[in-house]
């Protein structure tokens, strides 16, 4: 017996490029406190593992509600991670200062 699977197909139009911007603009400021929240806590503690994992749910929602492909992932994963670094650094730079 022979199956047959559906590939996805990757349409980037101006549609899909809009939403993909909002939602990679809005996974990179919501990481940005969150990692400015979790350089503050003790490594691989219950509060710095939610702080990295928190905007996730909000990311996937957005992305399943308008219909944004999965080939996107990636580039929403280097978003949110970028924003976690960007607020990490900011933590660093504010405990520096006298």
């Amino acid at each position: 017996m022979r199956r047959t699977y559906e590939r996805e197909t990757i349409n980037l139009d101006n549609h899909t490029l809009t939403l993909m911007g909002i939602i990679g603009v809005t996974s990179l400021a919501l990481n940005i406190p969150l990692g400015y929240l979790r350089e503050g806590q003790r490594k691989y503690s219950l509060a710095w593992f939610v702080y990295i994992h928190l905007s996730i749910p909000l990311i996937a929602y957005l992305r399943i509600a308008n219909h944004v492909t999965s080939w996107l992932i990636p580039f929403f994963i280097l978003c949110a991670v970028a924003g976690q670094l960007v607020g990490g650094r900011a933590r660093r730079q504010t405990e520096k200062r006298p």
